[in-house]
């Protein structure tokens, strides 16, 4: 085996069956790929879809796609964005998360220890998220052609929700909370990619969210809608339940958790940490008597209540208004491009 990555590992012979073998299945232990083939062989056969048990309740599925630069950042790397990313999208669904296919597009040249931390980092993710990664497929590509790994997921998660949680069920009267505070992803990024030297650093925020959403279940907390934060941030967040829900939103400016490290970046770039990228934080739309059970379940988290639903005023498409800490009030609208490319 080799240092880097070959166009050769991509080609379906020996070279890449060393690879998964040698590197890849060692850093995946006890994942449901490892008992792909069924029966007794299991621990040695790869076959090419993974029977898993079937289960009474729905299911939930979801796929992405994970292109972040730099690959490794404060606080996470390509390999745990990517099993993050998808494990809460399945949570925003009121689904635990239990199964995961991944694909790798690895680029000719692109170093073996990196790739073993990226998978590594895999592993430790989604035994943090509660999955198994029950299939996979690598491919590798030309030098100069992938940026050293990108890397596509799916996600099937079993719906444990007591009713559904949608944009629709959403409803005037309805409380805003959110998880925690913003913006660390997308400074965490920012500060590696340019090199800044952040003092205190800032990590990115990315964990699984699913633990959250069980302890609200538990505490007997029906959301009524649940979205992770991720490209575009609160605001395009915030803006799409609008729209499908066709009712406006009003949030308290002053009660939005930021973090002071993440405020002067902030201040000193130009940035509005409400547009900034999360991987680890949602909002809550939860019915007015559910709003403190709920927020005892933030307990610790730095979660808050920011916010309510109001009925469409219809003087013209439903709005996110920011009410400021004087009293006034002004839009709060998505960014019409990506404040950071390549964010996840």
């Amino acid at each position: 085996m080799t240092d880097c990555i070959r166009l050769a590992h991509g080609g379906g012979g020996a070279l890449m069956r060393d690879l998964i073998q040698q590197e890849l299945r060692p850093l995946l232990p006890g994942q449901a790929l490892d008992r792909s083939g069924g029966g007794d062989e299991a621990a040695v056969v790869l076959h090419d879809a993974a029977v898993l048990p079937s289960a009474a309740a729905p299911l939930a599925f979801s796929c992405d796609g994970y292109v972040v630069q730099p690959l490794e950042f404060p606080g996470g790397d390509i390999g745990s964005l990517a099993v993050t990313g998808t494990a809460n999208d399945l949570a925003m669904a009121g689904a635990r998360p239990r199964y995961l296919s991944v694909s790798l597009i690895l680029e000719e040249g692109l170093p073996l220890e990196l790739l073993r931390r990226v998978v590594a980092s895999m592993a430790a993710s989604a035994a943090e998220a509660g999955m198994e990664i029950a299939t996979g497929d690598t491919k590798v590509v030309e030098r100069g052609k992938a940026d050293g790994i990108f890397i596509s997921t799916s996600g099937l998660g079993v719906v444990e929700a007591p009713a559904a949680i949608s944009p629709a069920a959403i409803r005037p009267g309805d409380v805003l909370l959110l998880s925690g505070d913003l913006g660390r992803h997308g400074v965490a990024i920012l500060a590696a990619r340019h090199g800044l030297d952040l003092q205190p650093p800032v990590l990115s925020d990315c964990a699984p969210l699913w633990p959250l959403v069980a302890a609200l279940f538990a505490a007997g907390v029906q959301p009524h809608c649940l979205r992770d934060l991720t490209r575009g941030g609160l605001a395009a967040a915030l803006q799409e339940l609008a729209d499908d829900s066709g009712c406006d939103l009003v949030l308290e400016e002053a009660r939005i958790p930021v973090v002071p490290a993440v405020s002067r970046c902030c201040d000193l770039l130009g940035f509005d940490p409400l547009h900034l990228a999360n991987e680890g934080r949602c909002v809550l739309v939860v019915p007015p008597d559910q709003a403190e059970s709920a927020l005892a379940v933030l307990a610790g988290t730095g979660g808050a209540v920011v916010g309510a639903v109001e009925a469409w005023a219809e003087r013209s498409a439903p709005r996110v208004r920011l009410r400021t800490p004087l009293g006034t009030e002004r839009f709060l609208t998505p960014l019409s491009g990506e404040l950071l490319p390549r964010i996840c």
